[in-house]
């Protein structure tokens, strides 16, 4: 029989001093880590509600003197947050989509139906892993500005954003490993049962990978609400840039309180999926590590 080793042995524990010695220090750590965490989320909410001259001031006051909920309606409209926030919802969801379908698509492909130069295939998608992202960012930018074959530039416009995204090298990978793991004899009753492979992958393989589903989509999702370098130069169209680009395109001569306020309200919709989806994420991450 084995035992599992500790730092703290069950003989200890049994103790009532053990015992509360391990609680002591174990309630310390996680309110340590709660406090590492959450401190500059409380700093910035309410580094939004304080007067211009209290957030510049020196030393720094932990509570407001006078709490003001103007900067976040300032920031609501001065700033336009409704229109840029629509913005980037529609470019981060039709990057979502397109990637899901895509990316889906193609791990299911080198998984399970084996096409020649598979592995050919793969290898060269990977390869694209090792390229630096900073490396890439003028080839993208002349290939949207004058998409091939069409010569059709797709600058200020959604798509811009969207078809760039389809191609991520480390989500497809990360749902081709998981495709991998899904037995064979599922499949293969499927296709006793007379499904198809379009049928198989519908009903039968994207039910057992909802939770590396939720993963990636939470990556698809985070990736473009976050990203500002490439939407800077897609969208020269002030009207139609994204929460990112159009904080710090209409920052100057706005008050310090209200760009902050802008930066709280534009962190909501990332922390509430993330609140949402935090099981999805967690059984996600786990997924990976199971067999069968």
């Amino acid at each position: 029989m084995s035992s599992t080793r500790t730092l703290v042995s069950p003989l200890t524990l049994s103790r009532p001093r053990g015992k509360a010695v391990y609680w002591t220090v174990f309630t310390g750590i996680v309110l340590l880590f709660a406090l590492a965490f959450l401190f500059p989320v409380y700093w910035m909410v309410t580094g939004a509600m304080k007067s211009p001259d209290e957030v510049a001031g020196t030393p720094p006051t932990l509570v407001p003197h006078h709490w003001h909920l103007s900067g976040y309606t300032d920031a609501w409209d001065l700033m336009d947050l409704p229109t840029h926030l629509w913005n980037t919802v529609v470019q981060a969801a039709g990057a979502w989509l397109l990637q899901l379908v895509f990316c889906t698509a193609a791990a299911y492909s080198l998984s399970k139906l084996k096409p020649v130069l598979g592995r050919v295939v793969l290898g060269g998608i990977l390869a694209t892993l090792m390229v630096p992202a900073q490396a890439l960012v003028v080839p993208k930018y002349l290939t949207v500005a004058d998409l091939p074959l069409i010569h059709t530039s797709l600058l200020n416009d959604p798509l811009g954003i969207w078809l760039p995204a389809v191609a991520n090298a480390f989500n497809l990978y990360l749902l081709k490993r998981f495709f991998d793991q899904i037995p064979r004899d599922v499949l293969e009753a499927a296709e006793i049962d007379g499904a198809g492979r379009l049928r198989t992958l519908w009903s039968i393989v994207l039910p057992m990978s909802r939770p590396v589903l939720g993963v990636v989509s939470i990556f698809a999702l985070v990736a473009v609400w976050q990203d500002f370098l490439w939407p800077l130069m897609v969208f020269s169209d002030t009207d139609k840039q994204p929460i990112s680009v159009a904080l710090v395109q209409l920052s100057q001569n706005i008050p310090l309180t209200v760009l902050i306020a802008s930066m709280v309200i534009a962190s909501i919709p990332m922390v509430l999926m993330f609140l949402v989806f935090q099981r999805h994420i967690i059984a996600g991450i786990s997924a990976g590590s199971t067999k069968g």
